[in-house]
């Protein structure tokens, strides 16, 4: 075929009676256009604007396998939800819900109220918040109690999340400062004390989620920390990443950091917790309380479809 063999756009788009048979025929035609630059035979293009309609048409966002239980692999969708908290979240979407209207006060309520029962009685902490995801967490706990202050953290820990995101990154959206401490494999809890100053706010441990460094290793645990922490009257947020509710191998669980004496935890609502997308953060309530109040917890919050799963009675 040659290029004046083409059909034009209009030609190809009557074989069909497909509102987007124009645009596709378009597409055709121009991709006919480059194959026969190239040397290439394009082929039936009826046959091609048929499978580019069918295209256009296919839902983007798919089923990619028939599995159950959760596959900690976050580009394939993370948790899928039980099918009674799926049930739940059609009932929520389908109407009016009291999302942030107390019922037996008649009066204005507060959407964080439908989960932090539930949390509380799961990790044993005083109080609880939930936002979009566990970087939104992060970001919220450090812009309330840091903003414009230090916090200290291990080279060691210093990761790199999904899609680029990278731990000093968040901590400079915040606004606070970060203050590095220790080596790369190496960090004891020292460190963390020669480090503290004036302006230190935050004492920050971040959980090596999706790296290891193996061989000449330290790094000090959470109680090591808090005792720093609590000798100087500073708060110790620990971030789990995924964070689990049982014990499991090489993943932190919610209430032994909690025991430990962290100060606030944040995690994942999804990954090994298996429900929505979301950042949940657990521990005191004074400083829960600093969050809920700060600006960017507004930004933050979580919509009635991730809280509807905390809703079913399952």
């Amino acid at each position: 075929m040659q290029l004046r063999d083409l059909p034009s756009v209009d030609e190809l788009a009557r074989a069909s009676d497909d509102p987007q048979a124009v645009d596709a025929a378009r597409r055709v035609i121009d991709q006919a256009r480059e194959e026969i630059r190239a040397g290439a035979d394009p082929g039936d293009l009826w046959s091609r604007l048929e499978a580019e309609l069918v295209g256009a048409r296919r839902t983007r966002l798919r089923r990619v396998l028939n599995a159950t239980g959760v596959i900690v692999h976050t580009n394939l969708g993370r948790a899928p939800l039980p099918a009674a908290a799926l049930e739940h979240v059609q009932e929520v979407a389908r109407g009016y819900s009291n999302l942030e209207f107390d019922l037996d006060r008649g009066a204005r309520g507060s959407r964080q109220d439908h989960a932090v029962d539930i949390l509380r009685r799961l990790t044993g902490a005083e109080a609880a918040l939930v936002v979009n995801n566990n970087a939104g967490a992060v970001l919220l706990a450090l812009a309330a109690l840091a903003d414009g202050r230090e916090v200290i953290v291990s080279r060691g820990e210093l990761i790199e999340i999904g899609d680029g995101f990278r731990i000093p990154d968040v901590l400079v959206r915040s606004s606070a400062r970060l203050v590095e401490v220790g080596t790369t494999n190496r960090t004891r809890a020292e460190d963390y004390e020669r480090a503290i100053g004036p302006d230190t706010a935050v004492l920050l441990r971040v959980h090596q989620s999706n790296f290891r460094v193996v061989g000449f290793t330290e790094l000090p645990e959470t109680a090591q920390l808090a005792a720093v922490a609590a000798r100087h009257r500073l708060p110790l947020i620990d971030d789990l990443g995924s964070g689990a509710l049982v014990a499991l191998p090489d993943e932190p669980a919610v209430r032994d950091a909690l025991s430990a004496s962290a100060d606030l935890v944040c995690f994942s609502g999804d990954k090994l917790l298996g429900g929505p997308q979301a950042g949940i953060v657990v521990g005191r309530e004074d400083l829960v309380q600093r969050l809920r109040r700060h600006p960017l917890q507004r930004a933050l919050r979580a919509d009635k479809l991730t809280l509807a799963p905390s809703g079913w009675p399952g």
